[in-house]
């Protein structure tokens, strides 16, 4: 009788299974929302769903009570507790919390852009970075300072900019204790410490600390003069010399 019990269960187990499967073929969604009229395949979906108006939270961290809608939801929280990092990258060993981050993370290895303009057909590797750049296409600037109006793309560049008003510089060198205002204005200075000079020429192997050096000494093998003067038509390879230039008319004015 155990055994035929057992059997019956397990039946019905698969039966659901099977049942919940075909309305993946069916698209029938026959659970629906009383607020908001969405519908579901599963009650339990439903049941989840309804608690974005209810604001239940039935699931609470033993650590920090903070309250979750869902179990897995609890789960992936308490690893910010244990430091657990469960999910590795095959590549570079790099770890990480949630799998959803490892996933993005391969993209740097794999090279994949999913996402990607339809304007000028650019692609990204992330949603965000498709959504800031179609910025350069509209011309959206969301984000306003409140101080000078001056308006930005991203919230990030607010952030910064708001430094020249208030001043801060939340970065400083362990070395002679200057302050910056960014951390990549930090990491340039630690050169002048280091000595580091990452940036080498192709042609005569010469390093420089910064690309924009690099970029100007490539103009000596090249010979490439971008700056011209409206007045003569002269060209120079860097902008103040050619700002140095154009004194010389402005002299010659009466």
């Amino acid at each position: 009788m155990w055994g035929s019990g057992l059997l019956h269960v397990m039946y019905v187990r698969n039966l659901s299974k099977c049942q919940v499967h075909l309305l993946t073929h069916t698209g029938e969604r026959p659970y629906t929302c009383d607020v908001c009229k969405k519908s579901f395949k599963l009650s339990i979906t439903l049941k989840l769903h309804v608690r974005t108006y209810t604001g239940e939270r039935p699931f609470t961290c033993d650590i920090c009570e903070k309250h979750f809608s869902q179990s897995s939801h609890l789960k992936l929280h308490l690893h910010t507790h244990t430091g657990e990092r469960p999910y590795i990258c095959d590549v570079c060993k790099k770890s990480f919390r949630y799998s959803k981050t490892l996933k993005l993370h391969l993209r740097i290895h794999t090279g994949e852009r999913p996402f990607t303009c339809d304007v000028c057909k650019k692609s990204f590797k992330w949603s965000s970075a498709l959504k800031l750049h179609l910025r350069t296409h509209t011309g959206e600037r969301p984000f306003t300072c409140d101080v000078c109006k001056k308006s930005f793309k991203c919230s990030s560049a607010l952030k910064l900019h708001l430094r020249t008003h208030t001043g801060e510089q939340p970065f400083t060198c362990d070395i002679c204790e200057k302050h910056f205002s960014q951390s990549s204005h930090l990491k340039l200075h630690l050169r002048t410490h280091t000595g580091e000079r990452p940036y080498v020429c192709d042609v005569c192997k010469k390093s420089f600390r910064y690309s924009k050096n690099l970029k100007l000494h490539l103009r000596i093998h090249t010979g490439e003069r971008p700056f011209t003067c409206d007045v003569c038509k002269k060209s120079f390879k860097r902008s103040q010399n050619l700002k140095l230039h154009l004194r010389s008319h402005m002299e010659q004015l009466p």
